[in-house]
């Protein structure tokens, strides 16, 4: 019997031991440094849409006494609203310019080279209509002085935000140097403010040449719509279609071809969905462009992959023990799957549900091609009317606002990207709290 003598001892470091820890070490560093440059990288997309978006749910206004004449409102006296109703914009237009006169009448107010008629460009083109709007639903009101609270144009809202300088405006055609310091004395009246601008939420979209009156209203209403239709298809249809093939379908070559075709829809881009949702829904079931229910059909062929993968990823991850129990002490299948099984995998099917439909909530492409990127200025009908009517949505307003040239829409398009980011975050919180909540019921 011979010594064995050791060479070298478990607690010394080797040459071996040091490559490996160096090696660990690499690695450790390598996923600090990738998780800091996703930090940096996030912060930077967020600082830039918040820089960028925040000034948009403020607006500048104007406060002004408007004298409603009479004889420009209701010329026969009659009081009739039929005959006020005849009376368009046009007609609203010369007593915006009469209260504006007043207050360059006024002590210290006068600036030189500003006519009414200019000063009058400062308030936005939404204001004739506006007021109109107020006279029809009050029409006993005429022949009074009423104060109103008036949008200011987008120039005018653009200077109190940095866009617009006194140098900008000598050489621009929508604004000039007088309009701005007449807007100062304005503000150092009191009549001139910038607030919180609801409108921003609730309008709907105006034109090239009205920014400032540009709302999400339609487009947020007509999300919801689309959401609605998509989570009344593919919750019921993804889920009863996952539990079959995991559950009831035999495993055989037609089931196998079932599955491969899912998995590759799921990969396949959603622009591909819009092509068919135009030829199915429009060109063939002569549904109309620009609908809700054509925008939720569509998002529902291209949700249904995905929440069906997930579904039926968290019935694979229920332990088969408890369908061995539940069929042990003489349940049928149908109750072990539905009573057993199915509770177990809730937490898991609805996150992937609401993930689904988060995903489907920034889905542009395909909107596009059913006409939802229409411009649109009336609301929807409530459902189920509603959902036939002409309507936008939000990834689709944000895309049709990068795409005008004024620089207050590029503001509204940064805005819109964070109401958009507001719903995603709602959306995975509540997937978070149904997680959390069936995983402690079981």
């Amino acid at each position: 019997m011979t010594d064995v003598s050791s060479t070298s001892s478990l607690l010394a470091v080797d040459d071996r031991t040091r490559r490996r820890n160096a090696a660990e070490k690499r690695f450790r560093v390598y996923g600090v440094i990738a998780i800091v440059l996703a930090m940096l990288a996030l912060a930077g997309l967020m600082t830039s849409i918040l820089t960028n978006g925040l000034s948009a749910f403020k607006q500048t206004f104007v406060t002004l006494e408007i004298y409603l004449d009479p004889a420009k409102l209701d010329k026969d006296g009659s009081g009739d609203l039929e005959k006020i109703r005849k009376v368009s914009t046009f007609g609203y237009a010369p007593l915006i310019r009469n209260a504006l006169q007043t207050q360059l009448d006024a002590p210290n107010m006068a600036v030189d080279d500003l006519s009414a008629k200019d000063a009058a460009k400062m308030i936005s083109n939404e204001s004739a209509a506006e007021m109109r709007r107020f006279v029809l639903a009050n029409p006993d009101m005429i022949g009074e002085t009423v104060s109103f609270k008036f949008l200011a144009s987008g120039r005018i809202d653009g200077y109190y935000k940095g866009r617009v300088t006194m140098e900008s405006a000598e050489r621009d055609s929508n604004v000039s140097p007088q309009q701005l310091m007449f807007a100062d004395k304005l503000k150092d009246a009191g009549l001139l403010e910038t607030s919180f601008n609801w409108g921003f939420l609730t309008r709907a979209d105006a034109s090239e040449n009205r920014p400032e009156a540009a709302g999400l209203g339609v487009a947020i209403l007509g999300s919801l719509y689309m959401m609605g239709v998509v989570l009344f298809l593919t919750l019921p249809i993804g889920v009863a279609a996952s539990i079959y093939l995991e559950e009831f379908a035999p495993k055989n070559w037609f089931t196998d071809i079932v599955e491969v075709n899912i998995s590759n829809l799921a990969a396949v881009p959603s622009i591909v969905f819009g092509i068919l949702g135009l030829a199915i829904f429009i060109n063939f079931a002569g549904l109309p462009q620009s609908a809700p229910i054509v925008g939720g059909l569509v998002l529902t062929l291209m949700t249904l992959p995905t929440i069906i993968i997930s579904t039926r990823a968290s019935l694979k991850a229920v332990p088969p023990s408890i369908r061995d129990a539940a069929l042990g002490v003489g349940a049928s299948k149908m109750q072990a799957v539905f009573h057993h099984v199915l509770p177990l995998a809730a937490p898991g099917i609805l996150t992937g549900t609401i993930i689904g439909l988060a995903q489907a909530l920034g889905e542009t492409a395909p909107l596009l091609l059913i006409g939802m990127v229409a411009f649109v200025r009336e609301f929807p009908g409530a459902p189920p009317e509603g959902l036939f009517d002409p309507a936008a949505a939000l990834p689709v307003q944000v895309y049709n606002w990068t795409q005008r040239a004024d620089p207050a829409f590029a503001e509204r398009a940064s805005g819109a990207i964070i109401v958009l980011l507001v719903f995603l975050l709602f959306m995975n919180a509540i997937a978070i709290i149904l997680r959390r909540r069936f995983e402690r019921r079981w």
